[in-house]
């Protein structure tokens, strides 16, 4: 049996009804009757001669043949949807759903805070903002568009490279005015250490940067699963936290401490498949993250210069 051969109607109905695990949701999604619905999938069992669904009282759960169909149905509707986007992307202006994927720092601390920019020239544009610590796979739509902390190794994508990030020490100014003094590394014993915990998920550099600081005898340690966690504590002056550089820059209570202490560059870069190049949605979401980064630079510089003529 092959693609051509079947009933693209009835594969619509299966994929509708797999989806929701019910007949009747499914007739709801389609506008068909409940018994419309059944009709198609007893058809299109018997033209594959295999039963798609065991039927339960509590709903409908897939077979493996249901399961290795609904696999493929699922591919179709992502292409479909891909294509569809990609049709509507080259004529139209930038509106829609957009959906975004970053980790949980780096879509709160530093996208939320910055996408009134964006709303603010594109209203229409809808965002999905996704924030996981797992890489989605942008061929197969699970977004549109990726800023990851290392390179993307999936086929078929457009990357740029935007910037580099650096985990480095800060502290409130409050915490060390109350605090003993903290000149070396080995003073840190007498400190309270706020980190990523080195088992989480996070980038080697962020990880070895922690390991490096344990190293030195801290005693007092608290460890948070994210770094949003790891700038409230340092917020609430808990401590030294092991922090994202980007993330200090919209609060100026924080510190820098230690300066001559960092860790190694962590590349960030946006990616996005081949077959959205033309998008304008994603255009206007990769000039914004662009101009908010030349932004950046241009502000740190100045105040680099600033620190060196006083």
């Amino acid at each position: 049996m092959v693609w051509y051969d079947m009933d693209w109607d009835k594969l619509r109905i299966f994929h509708a009804v797999a989806d929701a695990g019910s007949l009747t949701h499914a007739g709801d999604t389609l506008h068909l009757s409940q018994s419309a619905v059944s009709r198609q999938i007893r058809s299109l069992e018997e033209s594959l001669d295999t039963t798609l669904f065991h039927r339960h009282a509590r709903g409908l759960i897939l077979t493996e043949q249901g399961e290795l169909l609904f696999d493929a149905t699922k591919a179709m509707d992502h292409r479909l949807d891909a294509a569809t986007a990609r049709i509507k992307d080259s004529t139209e202006e930038a509106f829609g759903e957009l959906r975004v994927t970053t980790t949980v720092a780096f879509g709160s601390l530093w996208v939320a805070p910055r996408l009134s920019t964006l709303y603010d020239k594109y209203p229409d544009l809808r965002i999905d903002l996704i924030l996981k610590e797992r890489v989605l796979d942008l061929p197969m739509r699970e977004a549109d568009v990726a800023i990851r902390m290392k390179e993307p190794s999936q086929a078929n994508l457009i990357r740029k490279r935007l910037m580099s990030v650096n985990m480095r020490l800060y502290a409130t100014q409050k915490y060390l005015a109350n605090a003993p003094k903290l000149e070396t590394l080995s003073d840190l014993n007498n400190h309270r250490l706020v980190c990523q915990s080195t088992t989480s998920t996070q980038v080697s550099a962020s990880a070895i940067f922690a390991q490096e600081l344990l190293s030195h005898g801290v005693k007092s340690l608290l460890t948070v699963n994210n770094y949003f966690g790891v700038l409230q504590s340092v917020l609430s002056d808990l401590g030294i936290g092991v922090l994202p550089d980007y993330v200090t820059e919209d609060f100026s209570s924080l510190v820098r401490v230690l300066p001559e202490h960092e860790s190694h560059d962590i590349p960030v870069f946006l990616a996005y498949p081949e077959e959205l190049r033309q998008s304008k949605r994603i255009a206007a979401f990769r000039d914004f993250v662009q101009d908010e980064i030349i932004a950046r630079r241009k502000r740190l510089r100045a105040e680099a210069e600033k620190s060196a003529m006083q």
